[in-house]
């Protein structure tokens, strides 16, 4: 009885690295992990999208996870991965690659580990995170990925690239 208690209190997150800090996130929500390959950029994006990639037929937008956070962009390496995860935008479950320094393990943490996140002294915004996860010595910043990489979080960064009426109607000029 013990170890099936045991089982439900227990959540699995997968971690990455992003600018040497460990981040994790719900392991319900990855659906495959790939290695960095072709990005197509898309003009007149934010700079935290890095572009699309085809995955299997599907158009996937991919997200600089760093840059998204408020850090330095990743610089693409041979441990560079792009996480596939499903997020909820609006009611629907859409598909989406996060860029990674790379993906370290698949982490059990029980609920008793994971502490509620500091008002301060945050790199990220802590409205994106749901804890902070002890492990060992060290901790793991757990994300909320649905939030960090909602609609509103997406549509007012489209909008801010979005062109201006006065650029449409100069390049219409043209």
């Amino acid at each position: 009885m013990d170890s099936m208690k045991e089982a439900v209190t227990q959540t699995q997150y997968l971690t990455f690295q992003l600018v040497g800090e460990e981040y994790a996130i719900s392991i319900l929500s990855v659906r495959e992990i790939i290695d960095f390959g072709t990005v197509t950029r898309v003009p007149r994006t934010p700079q935290f999208i890095r572009g699309v990639i085809n995955l299997r037929g599907s158009v996937v937008p991919v997200i600089d996870l760093a840059a998204k956070l408020g850090l330095p962009e990743t610089v693409v390496t041979n441990r560079t991965c792009i996480v596939i995860v499903e997020v909820n935008l609006e009611g629907d479950r859409v598909l989406m690659g996060i860029v990674t320094d790379e993906v370290t393990q698949v982490l059990d943490l029980p609920s008793e580990e994971i502490e509620p996140p500091p008002a301060f002294g945050m790199q990220v915004n802590i409205d994106y995170l749901l804890g902070i996860g002890k492990v060992a010595k060290s901790f793991v910043l757990i994300l909320d990925i649905d939030r960090l990489l909602s609609m509103s979080e997406l549509s007012s960064a489209a909008m801010l690239a979005a062109p201006s009426e006065e650029e449409t109607q100069s390049n219409a000029a043209r």
